[in-house]
């Protein structure tokens, strides 16, 4: 039995990866928004839009925003009329997305300190399950996606936004340049934190590719999972349901 997990690219003891995740999103959490808009070219905005657009929240639904953090998802979702309970493992995080949702007049939203492993729920409570970013810093991705699976519905429906493997040629090489290289040197200059960024991008490389995580979901007992990839597989869209 591996005893070890990634840290982007290191192998890590599984309890010292949760404490340095931990670390890397409270350094991070008051610039987060700002840098992703500076590193996607503020396309992390049209992705998520597209996201939400697949979930489909309804009014009166209940919808747990695993990972949720600043808000970004659970802000779309709650605005279609969903009832949206926003869970990360981060403190950190969630209390810059209860800023922002206060500034912006949002109600309709829980807010929970909530480890995706681990989940304080009991079964079947909620109609959807949405997870955008936050699969790959889990420190076991299975045990996630079995909480996942516990705590929808029968009917519910599991969505993830992630990025994946670029499978465009020239692109992919382009891409590497620019995340190993520019990401962290965008994060010393607006987040003043190379070395987070730096982890961030490592860990995309060590997420399973598209295929492979797919068949992680279906192990944690969904069906009908799907697969959209975003511009080559840059990021994707992996859904699934519980029946």
């Amino acid at each position: 039995m591996n005893d070890t997990v990634s840290f982007g690219y290191e192998d890590v003891a599984p309890d010292e990866k949760t404490e340095r995740v931990g670390a890397v999103f409270s350094n991070v959490a008051a610039k987060y928004d700002i840098m992703n808009d500076a590193m996607s070219g503020g396309m992390h905005r049209l992705w998520k839009d597209r996201f939400v657009a697949r979930v489909k929240p309804q009014p009166g639904e209940a919808i747990l925003d695993m990972a949720g953090g600043t808000g970004d998802i659970a802000f779309r979702m709650v605005e279609r009329g969903a009832e949206v309970t926003v869970a990360d493992i981060n403190q950190d995080m969630l209390d810059v997305g209860i800023e922002r949702a206060l500034d912006r007049g949002l109600t309709g939203l829980a807010w929970s300190c909530q480890n995706a492993e681990v989940l304080s729920y009991p079964a079947r409570i909620f109609d959807a399950y949405t997870i955008a970013f936050g699969i790959r810093n889990v420190t076991h991705i299975d045990r996630a996606l079995a909480e996942a699976h516990r705590v929808l519905k029968f009917g519910g429906r599991f969505f993830c936004l992630e990025f994946s493997t670029v499978e465009w040629p020239g692109f992919k090489q382009a891409y590497d340049l620019y995340s190993h290289k520019l990401v962290p040197q965008l994060g010393k200059a607006i987040a003043g934190d190379e070395e987070s960024y730096r982890y961030l991008v490592e860990s995309i490389r060590r997420f399973p590719p598209m295929p492979e995580f797919e068949s992680m979901i279906r192990a944690a007992g969904f069906t009908q999972t799907r697969v959209e990839p975003i511009l080559g597989g840059l990021v994707a869209i992996h859904s699934g349901w519980k029946t």
